[in-house]
């Protein structure tokens, strides 16, 4: 089934990409509506928006899926149940489709919700305490976007029709269509683990590999982007775009800042996931949606490369995670760490490799905008922290000797694991700069001064030698970061959200909850309502019964009792 699932997604996405070219050439869209039901003058119409964006976006959604479902066959090949995984994953692909190509609240619905569902049955696919946790975590979290977005297109219903990309244009400063913007703008912050909802985003590491390397590059947390991307009329000029700003830029902050501190392999990857969500949330806040858009297409081809390269290594060192066991793997996997330093490489915007092009010229463009402060100093250190873990992720697994013990298994045989591998590989190289050829025909001119030409590449070498010089002295005896044991706490745990979102939800609302149900809906409701009520119903009808058994004490007496009333009715008149 894998074989077939990957030939038949690899089909898909040549032909999608060719159609994509073809309506970038000839700069036009295709809005197709199939009518599924027509009853009298009630008809339920599917609508479909085929323009270069969408296709381009499912080309390299079915381009990554089909890799990721070849790479699963030996990574999941001890695995029962192979082929029900494979199905959760195409029916994860599916879902996100029927989300591109929808230009109707109702449709994406259907594509929001079977990315939810289906997210969660792949989390909890491991099947124990830690998973259960995370996928409902996972779910929970992203129902309250689902809320948001069942509420705007409760408000949609003001406009006589759930084809919003209709009413961007004509409707933008009409209050109905910021409230519509702001839900859907909460919507997506739920679905990119934006601040405050980021706990699930690493909590989701419990996913087997393969669906982390597909939910962290082109699926799951990058709905919301391409939601606001198709939005982004909305954000331009309006206070959504400001909030949207503030807060993508502490996520993209805050997300480097704990990979620093810490030691779990899928951990730092999927904060740096965040911290690039980040990056495309604040770009796309500030009106440049098709930078956002080739920032989260370049950012998918590596980050999905980064993941397989991690699921290969935690494969080989027996599923060990923690990045102080591993050391030296340059020798004994040089393949796999080839393609994990490229990807790594590509993340930190290393010139010429696909992240290079979206990375640096988001940077210049911050450089040229009208930005504050606080932004300007978010974007550009977070970038300085990206390099900073990468090469503290690099010194730590590459360098130095093997420190898991002596008997070890290493080795690169995984071929099937490497194919699918080799072609994210390609893409990690070329494809940034094939993108910005297509994306920006016309390439950007952009005018600053030396120095703030020469910012980008200063951050990302001084982020570069602080990686490397704190991961060198921590690994001596003296580790720095224990002295100030708040601080590391505070930043390694993503400033407490975690716990928030988890006993904070817990305790305040779950006891009281509790306590009512107890006190009223067992207690008061109870005794004054359907409880009382039965046993008063069972009461009477006791009596009924009785009276209707022919019992001659009851006739006797209501026949004294009859004779009585009668004797003194004519006693009385």
């Amino acid at each position: 089934m894998c074989s077939i699932s990957f030939l038949v997604l690899i089909l898909f996405s040549t032909n999608f990409f060719l159609f994509s070219l073809l309506m970038l050439i000839k700069d036009f869209c295709m809005f197709i509506e199939w009518e599924v039901v027509s009853f009298n003058s009630c008809s339920i119409v599917m609508t479909f928006l085929f323009d270069w964006m969408s296709l381009l976006f499912m080309s390299f959604v079915l381009l990554i899926s089909s890799l990721v479902i070849y790479y699963s066959k030996e990574y999941m090949g001890g695995d029962v149940n192979i082929n029900r995984f494979i199905m959760l994953v195409l029916m994860f692909v599916l879902s996100m489709m029927l989300l591109i190509i929808s230009p109707n609240l109702i449709s994406i619905l259907l594509g929001w919700d079977g990315l939810g569902l289906v997210s969660y049955c792949l989390v909890i696919y491991f099947q124990n305490v830690k998973s259960y946790n995370a996928g409902m975590l996972t779910a929970l979290s992203n129902r309250i976007g689902d809320v948001a977005f069942l509420l705007a297109i409760a408000w949609m219903l003001n406009y006589g029709s759930w084809n919003y990309i209709f009413y961007l244009e004509t409707m933008k400063n009409s209050i109905e269509m910021e409230i519509i913007g702001g839900l859907i703008m909460l919507a997506a912050m739920t679905k990119s683990a934006q601040i405050p909802f980021s706990s699930w985003l690493p909590a989701a590491m419990a996913a087997p590999t393969p669906v982390s390397a597909l939910v962290h590059s082109s699926t799951l947390v990058t709905a919301g982007i391409y939601l606001l991307i198709r939005f982004n009329i909305l954000l331009c000029d309006s206070w959504m775009g400001q909030v949207l700003l503030l807060l993508s830029g502490l996520t993209m902050f805050m997300a480097g800042l704990g990979a620093n501190f810490e030691y779990d392999l899928k951990k730092i990857i999927a904060l740096s996931t965040l911290s690039q969500l980040g990056l495309m949330m604040s770009i796309l806040s500030m009106g440049f949606y098709k930078l956002a858009f080739f920032h989260l297409l370049s950012h998918a081809l590596f980050k999905a490369l980064l993941f397989m390269c991690a699921g290969a290594i935690i494969h080989n060192m027996n599923n060990s995670q923690d990045i102080r066991l591993m050391g030296g793997l340059g020798i004994y996997m040089p393949l796999t760490s080839g393609c994990f330093n490229v990807a790594n490489l590509a993340l930190c915007g290393m010139p010429f490799l696909a992240g290079f092009y979206s990375k640096d010229l988001i940077l210049e463009i911050v450089s040229l905008s009208y930005i504050n402060m606080f932004s300007f100093f978010l974007y550009f250190f977070s970038t300085g922290l990206t390099v900073c873990y990468s090469f503290r992720l690099v010194y730590y697994s590459m360098t130095g000797e093997l420190n898991c013990g002596s008997l070890n298994m290493l080795s690169d045989e995984g071929w099937i694991m490497l194919r699918g591998m080799s072609g994210l590989l390609i893409m990690s190289i070329i494809g940034g700069s094939m993108l910005s050829w297509l994306i920006f025909p016309t390439p950007y001119m952009i005018c600053l001064p030396i120095y703030l030409k020469l910012l980008t590449l200063f951050v990302c070498i001084s982020g570069g030698l602080l990686g490397y010089l704190i991961s060198n002295v921590s690994l001596f005896y003296f580790n720095k970061s224990l002295n100030n044991y708040l601080v590391s706490y505070f930043s390694g745990s993503m400033w407490f959200m975690p716990y928030i979102s988890t006993y904070g939800v817990i305790n305040p609302p779950l006891v009281l909850g509790s306590v009512v149900y107890k006190s009223f809906d067992q207690g008061w409701s109870e005794f004054m309502g359907g409880q009382n009520l039965y046993n008063k119903l069972v009461e009477y009808s006791q009596l009924v019964y009785f009276l209707h058994n022919n019992n001659l004490k009851i006739y006797l007496l209501l026949f004294v009792l009859w004779i009585t009333f009668l004797f003194s009715f004519f006693f009385l008149f």
